[in-house]
């Protein structure tokens, strides 16, 4: 179902957008303590499993195999998502180091680990006139791929700035996303089918225990005067930081697919799945990854790109769709 994509996001504020910042709002005002913490994070573990074990459930492998076929779109895809990024987010870190937090450091280099986002990238590439198989195929591998690449890639990239994964990371994606994820693809045989008729209501669970995930790591933020070292200039920083990884992205996404002759279709499919970065995969995996004491700086700039690369993309694939 694609109608929401039919009217731009511009003429609108995304409804998920006004949630995410509510639950921000919310936190600053009223954080979660004492036995309603310890709820939420009982809560928000169990959402985020479930959430892993739909994602595992909906896949449809035939229609992968069809779609990896394409090789080279695929590979433009994950070299955009897995390469380019983590090689500017270094390079961000070198620039913006001495003027950030580093917990703020780490979301940025965070940001640059993480897998495309599934359904907006196929939302903008449809509207665009893309290549709709190849931008669900994309979407498919690069969040199966993240579950087992973006923690690696989140070592190694924070390793230096005092705010990366603690040691027993890995084994909690083991056990909180990879396990409920296998668990769905085994079951899917049996609930596949109903779990992608009830898309549509689905979406609803899992953007309620993301923006659950948002207030929860953000009033453990604010229990621990965490926000009170963030400065408003730093926040523009991060945004800015954010703005120019989607500007490159986007442009090295559209303009190196000609090189080996990639047409109009795969072009458009490349720039929306690899400039997009997961929201649903990002915060849910901080939790799992991060010491709790960093977790509310660290998805930080998750949440700015979200808002951003909505509104850009959005407004790049009404003017696409229109220009065929």
């Amino acid at each position: 179902m694609l109608r929401w994509s039919r009217v731009p996001v511009l003429r609108r504020v995304e409804p998920f957008v006004v949630a995410i910042l509510s639950a921000v709002l919310v936190a600053a005002l009223l954080p979660a303590g004492g036995a309603v913490a310890t709820g939420f994070s009982w809560g928000t573990t169990i959402g985020v499993g479930v959430l892993f074990l739909l994602y595992g459930a909906r896949m449809a492998p035939a229609e992968a195999v069809a779609g990896l076929r394409n090789w080279r779109l695929q590979g433009s895809v994950a070299a955009t998502t897995y390469l380019l990024f983590p090689l500017l987010g270094t390079g961000l870190a070198l620039v913006v180091g001495h003027v950030l937090d580093d917990g703020l450091v780490a979301g940025l280099l965070f940001l640059c680990a993480l897998p495309s986002t599934v359904q907006s990238c196929v939302v903008f590439t449809a509207v665009a006139h893309g290549n709709v198989p190849g931008a669900v195929v994309s979407a498919t591998v690069s969040n199966l791929a993240g579950i087992g690449l973006t923690p690696v890639l989140a070592a190694l990239l924070l390793g230096s700035t005092g705010a990366g994964p603690d040691a027993g990371a890995i084994g909690r994606i083991v056990l909180q996303l990879l396990v409920p994820f296998l668990l769905g693809l085994l079951l899917g045989r049996w609930i596949g089918g109903w779990v992608r008729a009830h898309k549509g209501r689905l979406t609803l669970l899992d953007r309620g225990v993301i923006v659950a995930v948002v207030y929860a790591a953000f009033s453990r933020g604010v229990r621990q005067g965490v926000w009170s070292e963030v400065t408003p200039a730093e926040v523009l920083v991060v945004l800015g930081c954010a703005a120019l990884l989607l500007a490159v992205a986007l442009t090295f996404a559209w303009w190196v697919p000609r090189w080996w002759g990639a047409s109009r279709a795969d072009r458009v499919t490349t720039a929306f799945c690899g400039s997009t970065k997961s929201l649903a995969t990002g915060l849910p995996m901080a939790t799992v990854l991060f010491p709790p004491h960093v977790v509310g700086l660290v998805v930080l700039p998750v949440i700015l790109y979200h808002p951003l690369q909505t509104t850009v993309c959005s407004f790049l694939a009404g003017r696409l769709g229109r220009q065929r």
